[in-house]
């Protein structure tokens, strides 16, 4: 989501819920849940948001005896917020990496002293 994650949604999350419904768009919420280990209520939130801002539609199967099944769709914009999402993500992972590396460094020349 552009800017600051003010909504406490963090990018490794929506990430992974993208990846989940590009690949599966008939996935439940509740599956979404046990898959990616996130609370049902907070799946259904980043749903919802995603959903808002334009980045996924959800289409009711119309044959289904199951009136609250779903499919999702990435739109566009979802396709290309996932790009963007995936690369901030990316770009910190790595600092972090950077990060536990120069730790690790400066742990290793502490043992050796």
């Amino acid at each position: 989501m552009p800017g600051s994650q003010k909504n406490d949604l963090r990018d490794g999350e929506i990430i992974k819920l993208l990846r989940e419904i590009e690949g599966s768009p008939t996935v439940t919420q509740r599956e979404l849940s046990s898959r990616l280990d996130i609370s049902l209520g907070k799946v259904n939130y980043i749903i919802k948001a995603l959903i808002n801002k334009g980045f996924v539609k959800a289409n009711s199967f119309k044959k289904s005896n199951n009136k609250q099944a779903y499919f999702y769709i990435l739109t566009p914009h979802g396709l290309e917020e996932k790009t963007r999402v995936t690369y901030r993500f990316l770009k910190e992972k790595m600092n972090e990496y950077d990060r536990l590396k120069e730790e690790i460094e400066q742990l290793k020349k502490e043992i050796q002293k």
